[in-house]
Formats: C-alpha cells, structure tokens, sequence
C-alpha cells in the first residue's frame, strides 16, 4: 500500500470512530462487558498462533508466553468484567456551603476516539491491557502494533480485524510512517508505550491537537541490597526479573546498588541461580532463555558492553555472545564508571551492572542523581531502611523484597514519574485513565447561592460568616 492510500484509509477510519464515538458513549455495563467477553473468545481461539508468533519474534517459550503475555491479559479482562458495574456507577462527592443542599456526583465518561501504540518487547500484552481499560471506559480505539515485533504485529491485526467493527476499533500495522500519519490526527486520548526518546516525540504531537497522553516509558530501574538481607533470595529473584525476556522488561531490574561487603557473595549468587534457571550441561538453554529482538538492538547491546569494558568494568561474568542467533548470555559486569554510557541510559538486555556503595544515604544519592525510574526494589530485612528508601526517593512504582510483581495486581496503578511516564494504567487506573471524570451538580430548590449575587452593599457583615464556612 502506497504512503498516500495508507494515509486516506486511516483518515476515514478515524472519521468513522469519530462519528461512531457518541453510540458507544452511551453503551451500558453489559454492552462493554460483552465486548471484552469477545476480546477474551478472540484471543483464545488465536492462541496457537499467538504462540508461534512470539516464539519467532522474541524465542518466548510457551510458558513464558502463558505467564507474561496471554494469561496476563485474560486476568485484566476477568478483572474488569468483574467490577465494571461498580466502575461506571456515578460517586457521590461530598458537599460544601454553596452546594449543601445540592446532589454532587462524578461521572465518568469516555473520552472518545483513542490511540494505542505498542512496542515490541511484549507485544501482545503491551497492546491488549490498555485496549481492555478503553473498552470498559466505552472508547473507540486505533490500534498500532510495533512492526519491530512484526509477526505478533501480523496476528493482532487478523484477531482484531476478525473481531470488531474497525468503526469501533481497528488496527493498523506499519513503521514510523504509519505512527506519523496516526499522530497527526486529533484524537481524543493517545496511550504510548516506549522508549523516553519516542514518548517526546509522542507528547510533542499530541500538544498540537490538545490531545491528552499516557506515557508508559522506562529508565534505569535499580536494585537496592543492604546487609539485613536474604543474599541467596535476593539474587535469585534479581536473576529472574532480570533475564526474563532475555532483559527486554521496561521494569527489568537495570542496575544493582549493593554493600560493598556483599559484591563477591552476590556475584556468585545470581551465576548460580541464573544457571540453574537458563542453562543446561551444554551451555544457554534457548528453550527457555529468550532472544534479543533483532540485530540493531544486538549491536547496541553488544557495543554498549564493550565500551563498558574498554573504559574500565570488569567482566565478573558471563559476556558470550551469538550473532548468528541474536543471543547475549546472561552477564554481570563490576567497577563500571558512573559515566559510562551503559550507566546513563537503559540497558533493555541481560547485562547487569553492580555499583558498591559504603552507606545506605550514598545508594540512595546515586539514585537520586539519575531520572525518576519506572521501579525501584528493595531488597532488605529492616523496616528503618525499607522506610528511608522508600520515602526518600521517587519511582513509578517499588518491589520489597522482590521484583516485578507490582504490575501483576490489578488493584495498583501501574505507571510512571516524570522522564519513565505519566499517567496509570490497570485496573480501575486504567479505566480512570480512558474516562473523563465529569463534575455534575444536582441544585435543589433550596440553594443557598443567591446570598453572595450582587448588589454587596448591604452584604458585608456576611463576609467574616462566609470566611468560616467556605
């Protein structure tokens, strides 16, 4: 399809959402939830393809598949079924003297036509939570798959063209191209999930449209280990959440900050739970160890690890690499130098840096002095540090004592601060996120406002009465 006609079809689908937009806002409970009923049908009779496309695209096994990206979905689904009775009811809000004797009520209404840009490192469920959220907040939405992750991006584009009337939602396969063409038109809300880099450019365009944005971004996620600590648990968790998806987790783990004492026990730690998780007899046991995506980001990963060992890290493990099947093992690097390239931007692989630090404050100024990450985790056994920590940084969301399991419960918000995100997703967040919550006042006949209309003259002696009370 020629750039011009690809552009035109968008265009009119837009225009078709866009006039099909005030059917759905008044679509009840029962209409969404059979919607998202279909949703869930769709996606377990495309399984199998499902599957095999993630197996091509990231080397996912099955499982891996199951846990992160289908079963994670059905879950938000469920969820959402499950409460958006109770989600859509308008909340009484509580009175103040110019409306005590009013009725005051939120009402949360779509926002409209919707765009939802997914990237590639889990692209099933990166697409399929927020469609979930904007289905149960009554949208149209637009869809658009990473073509990084193309044959996932190919699957996703015959459920949903299978599924739902593209008036209602649709979705659109392409490179930047197509984005460009997408971001240029005046939708109502645009959920982006992606690099920092992208969600500028993201944020820019929207802002010619007044269009509102949640931004689902990244950064460098740290670790943080004291000496109260499990050692042995805490790297066997670190291990996990950081070589799942072969490092590819906006969340993963990026950096661990431990006790200096700790460096070599720690070390020999996550090698041994990483080989008892990932490797056989024979070396990386690629049914269950996952692939980087393609080879540009291979060579950024791989050249990202040179330099930090040419300007001075030291190899404490791993550091093998395969080209020809776009695999980095498993790798840890010490002494790298705060300046280093591979400590200013998100790694988004399998090598994991340990910085040593004297005292607790001095972890916590080295995480102080880089962007607000997407998570932070603490690991620790005294509720003093756990508390400091805590409260004496900023992150999108935080782990005690484990690693990724925040985004697993619905009943948190799920998102970012400042350069790793705005906005939450999820749950009741994420319908939040696709609504408008609308302030609706029922006067009744008995409105005390007319005391403050003009003429003031005679009103003066109300002034020190309306002071207390307002």
């Amino acid at each position: 399809m020629t750039t011009n006609k690809m552009e035109e079809e968008i265009k009119l689908v837009f225009a078709r959402q866009q006039q099909h937009k005030f059917a759905l806002r008044k679509t009840d409970a029962k209409t969404r939830i059979a919607k998202l009923k279909r949703l869930k049908k769709a996606l377990e009779s495309f399984e199998d393809e499902i599957y095999a496309a993630l197996q091509i695209d990231l080397r996912k096994s099955r499982f891996e598949t199951a846990v992160t990206e289908l079963f994670f979905t059905y879950a938000e689904i469920d969820h959402a079924v499950k409460k958006l009775r109770n989600w859509m009811k308008p909340k009484s809000a509580a009175k103040t003297l110019s409306n005590f004797f009013a009725s005051n009520k939120i009402y949360y209404e779509p926002k409209g036509v919707c765009l939802i840009i997914a990237p590639w490192n889990y692209p099933l469920q990166l697409i399929m939570s927020p469609l979930v959220s904007a289905i149960a907040a009554g949208n149209c939405v637009i869809l658009k798959p990473s073509e990084v992750s193309n044959t996932t991006a190919r699957v996703i584009h015959k459920l949903i063209s299978e599924t739902f009337n593209p008036e209602e939602i649709a979705c659109f396969e392409g490179d930047a191209e197509v984005s460009t063409a997408l971001l240029k038109l005046p939708f109502d809300h645009i959920f982006f999930t992606g690099s920092t880099a992208i969600g500028k450019v993201v944020m820019e365009a929207a802002a010619k449209n007044l269009t509102s944005v949640t931004l689902e971004l990244g950064g460098k996620s740290p670790a943080v280990i004291d000496n109260t600590t499990d050692l042995k648990k805490a790297a066997e968790k670190i291990a996990w959440g950081k070589l799942v998806n072969a490092g590819q987790t906006c969340i993963a783990p990026d950096y661990v900050l431990i006790d200096e004492k700790l460096e070599a026990d720690f070390v020999r730690h996550y090698k041994l739970a990483t080989e008892k998780m990932f490797f056989t007899g024979k070396g990386i046991n690629e049914e269950v160890y996952g692939k980087i995506i393609n080879e540009k980001q291979f060579h950024r990963l791989n050249t990202l690890l040179k330099k930090a060992l040419k300007e001075g890290a030291e190899l404490a493990w791993g550091g093998e690499t395969n080209e020809e099947n776009l695999t980095i093992n498993p790798t840890i690097l010490i002494s790298v130098n705060a300046g280093n390239p591979i400590m200013q931007e998100e790694i988004f692989g399998p090598v994991l840096p340990v910085v040593r630090y004297k005292n607790l404050q001095e972890a916590i100024d080295f995480i102080n002095a880089k962007d607000k990450p997407l998570a932070l985790y603490i690991f620790s056994d005294s509720a003093e540090n756990k508390e400091k920590i805590i409260t004496e940084t900023s992150a999108g969301g935080t782990c005690v004592n484990d690693v990724l399991v925040h985004i697993g419960n619905p009943n948190l918000p799920f998102g970012g601060v400042n350069s790793s995100g705005m906005g939450s997703c999820h749950g009741i967040f994420g319908f939040k996120n696709f609504s408008h919550e609308r302030a609706v006042v029922f006067q009744s006949k008995l409105g005390v406002t007319k005391m403050i209309y003009p003429p003031y003259k005679e009103k003066q002696g109300l002034l020190k009465w309306l002071k207390k009370l307002m």
